[in-house]
């Protein structure tokens, strides 16, 4: 997962160095690896079907109003998100690693992601199992393991 830095959000960092910390004591086998989170600036939708619906109206509103609404809609524009980096090359060296070293007899992929078909591929031809589990259908990854295990997307909305 990508590290939490401790700056900024400290309750965050705070939870995930706990869970990290909950996770290593579960079982021994269990290793983190913490990859980057880089700010990324991402048009904001929301700002851009403001303004359209703005330009679109065919009612006239309050000018002050309508001024308003519109520097709410440019001053929100674009908006900066979180993005892991790292994380899926460092999954990929430990399942072909593992495998290599014959330390598993099976790989449990949690993701959907066609990326990692070339990794499924190499610890499948090292004589392992591979199993994808995910919300999402990979049909590229799907074609590569030994079993694609579908999760319902319903059983995850209050995460989010």
């Amino acid at each position: 997962i990508g590290r939490v830095r401790q700056q900024g959000n400290l309750a965050l960092y705070a939870n995930q160095r706990a869970f990290l910390a909950r996770l290593a004591a579960t079982d021994g086998r269990i290793s983190s690896h913490l990859g980057r989170l880089e700010p990324r600036t991402i048009k904001n939708a929301a700002a851009t079907e403001l303004r359209q619906y703005l330009s679109s109206l065919k009612t006239r509103i309050d000018r002050q109003v309508y001024q308003d609404l519109l520097a709410l809609a440019k001053k929100h524009g674009f908006a900066e998100v979180m993005v892991e980096k790292a994380v899926d090359v460092m999954v990929t060296v430990d399942m072909v690693v593992a495998a290599e070293r014959d330390e598993v007899d099976a790989a449990y992929l949690l993701s959907a992601d066609g990326d990692f078909t070339p990794a499924v591929e190499a610890v499948r031809a090292a004589g392992k199992k591979v199993y994808a589990v995910s919300a999402s259908h990979g049909a590229q990854l799907a074609a590569a393991v030994d079993s694609f295990i579908r999760l319902d997307p319903g059983w995850f909305v209050d995460c989010y």
